[in-house]
């Protein structure tokens, strides 16, 4: 027997078939692909576009470097010295590019890329198109983590303290969420946003106790979400998570087919379904908190962009996670660009950006989206 869809509905769709002799067996997703052809196009545009975004965007700044020296830059650090045309690229220009704007690009992309990631995943898991990466608390206690070791003078633990802060608030929001049984969707995000509030709470008191002068600025720039303090060690943090964590994700992608008709149809594939939702949520929390512990709390990234992304790769998982982490990559570098740009010599939050961008787009979304597509 095979379910029916509306006509827009994008959805994996779901078949019983018959066992011989007449019995019922298992299960199955089918996935409706797009064509092959139309989903390669998108990728490999999305990818050069973000090479060349990357790039140009080392290029903008305060000093004059023209894209020549990148590739120089790049090339010499790299051991690649063809790369610089015969022309070795002043030690100024070199520091410029290699120690101060390569590193915070390089941040973003990563960053963006993990977030865009872990709201696809969130979304799927939680049958929520309104779910984030930061929807479990996490980013109410990666907060907490930092604010904390700001408020007693040892900022140079503040991606720990933060990747510590978004685990123990995962752990808190999960504890909850299976007392009286196992973790539904629903007890998920009540527990999440009771936890996210709590954390919410507690910097705030910390804040209006503790702070002042230039421990309430750092604090404040934090949670705006801010890529001004990236360095490798940033780059070095998040792109392991996203290797490992990531990697992780997307050999398991055929698994997030199954939970979109929800957890008896996922379990007649013979998923443990609660087991399989809390190695994703773990795997969301382990992602997004290295992300946030370099970042800082950046909203709309993992909300708008999946939903942006379906329409171009459809609706499997295999499809979409590779495309919506390289879109989210791309937007993260062109959004912190505009942010340490377009009020120079003022330089913005990176999360105010995004604010702006996302709530008119998410907006526009919720227009043209018929409720089925919701569902």
């Amino acid at each position: 027997m095979t379910g029916t869809t509306h006509p827009r509905d994008t959805r994996p769709s779901v078949q019983k078939r018959a066992a011989p002799g007449g019995s019922r067996g298992a299960a199955s997703v089918t996935v409706r692909r797009g064509r092959p052809g139309r989903y390669l196009f998108w990728l490999v545009t999305a990818f050069v576009a973000l090479l060349l975004g990357c790039a140009v965007a080392v290029t903008i700044g305060p000093a004059n470097v023209s894209l020549a020296q990148v590739v120089g830059s790049v090339g010499s650090h790299l051991g690649l010295p063809g790369l610089t045309g015969g022309t070795p690229v002043p030690p100024l220009t070199d520091a410029i590019v290699w120690q101060l704007r390569m590193p915070r690009v390089l941040t973003a992309a990563m960053v963006g890329a993990g977030l865009a990631l872990s709201g696809a995943v969130m979304q799927s898991v939680t049958r929520n198109p309104l779910a984030d990466p930061y929807l479990l608390g996490l980013s109410s206690g990666a907060s907490l983590g930092a604010v904390c070791v700001v408020i007693l003078g040892v900022g140079f633990a503040l991606p720990a303290a933060a990747f510590a802060g978004a685990l123990i608030a995962l752990f808190a929001t999960l504890n909850i969420a299976r007392v009286g049984g196992s973790i539904t969707p629903g007890r998920a995000v009540l527990a999440g946003l009771a936890i996210a509030q709590l954390g919410s709470a507690g910097t705030s008191f910390i804040i209006f106790w503790a702070a002042k002068g230039d421990s309430y600025r750092e604090i404040l720039n934090w949670l705006l979400g801010s890529l001004a303090g990236s360095s490798w060690t940033s780059v070095l943090i998040s792109t392991t998570a996203l290797v490992l964590v990531g990697t992780g994700i997307l050999l398991a992608a055929s698994r997030l087919d199954a939970f979109t008709f929800g957890d008896t149809n996922a379990a007649s594939l013979g998923i443990n379904v609660n087991a399989t939702r809390w190695g994703f949520l773990v795997a969301v929390a382990l992602l997004t908190g290295a992300m946030v512990a370099v970042s800082g709390a950046i909203g709309f990234v993992g909300l708008i962009l999946p939903h942006l992304v379906r329409g171009l790769s459809g609706p499997g998982h295999r499809r979409l996670l590779p495309l919506v982490a390289v879109v989210g990559a791309l937007f993260l570098v062109l959004a912190d660009t505009l942010a340490r740009t377009v009020f120079d010599p003022r330089e913005l939050p990176v999360g105010i950006i995004t604010a702006f961008i996302g709530v008119p787009v998410f907006i526009l979304l919720i227009k043209r989206k018929r409720s089925a597509a919701w569902a």
